[in-house]
């Protein structure tokens, strides 16, 4: 039997799109300021829909999904991207919840939402890779509670600063010559 018989094509779709994610983020270096913010615009809101819906059936049990995601390569990732947005890389960040007590801003920088999300995702896709149904499904369950409990914050902040980059920074204003 397959391993993917009893997984739902949101379930395809979200592996596909995390693996997609990770795709992008480790080509970073290789991209343009323009064009990776397109992508990301285009894979986050997916991605948060997908999980958003997947369905608790068959879901009940979750696994601790492994850390393959070494420290070097984390931070390959994040400077990578740090060094692709420059100046657009750090963003105030108001949802924090310090920020009700503090009189001062604080900064957060999308290089490293970034990079926490291709963690989530890279340990994901490693723990799924070749894995029986049963522990995908409980890979998936897994997702959905860490994001449910964690990382989706971390997505909705992140898009914040992506989509000013796409619409209001004078470097990247969006031209209606430009296509996908």
């Amino acid at each position: 039997m397959n391993h993917t018989d009893k997984l739902s094509p949101n379930s395809l779709a979200l592996i596909a799109l995390c693996n997609e994610y990770c795709a992008a983020v480790e080509n970073s270096a290789g991209s343009d300021a323009r064009s990776f913010t397109d992508t990301m615009l285009r894979l986050l809101p997916r991605i948060y829909i997908s999980v958003s819906d997947l369905s608790a059936e068959n879901m009940e049990e979750t696994m601790g999904l492994d850390s393959a995601l070494d420290e070097n390569h984390y931070d390959e990732v994040r400077n990578a991207i740090a060094a692709l947005m420059g100046e657009e890389d750090t963003y105030l960040e108001v949802f924090e919840e310090d920020m009700k007590y503090s009189d001062t801003p604080i900064a957060a920088s999308v290089s490293e939402g970034l990079a926490d999300l291709f963690q989530v995702f890279y340990n994901f896709i490693e723990s799924v890779k070749d894995a029986p149904s049963y522990l995908m499904t409980a890979a998936l369950a897994s997702l959905k509670y860490d994001f449910e409990n964690y990382w989706s914050t971390t997505l909705c902040n992140v898009m914040r600063p992506l989509n000013h980059i796409k619409y209001n920074s004078p470097d990247n204003q969006y031209d209606d010559d430009y296509q996908d």
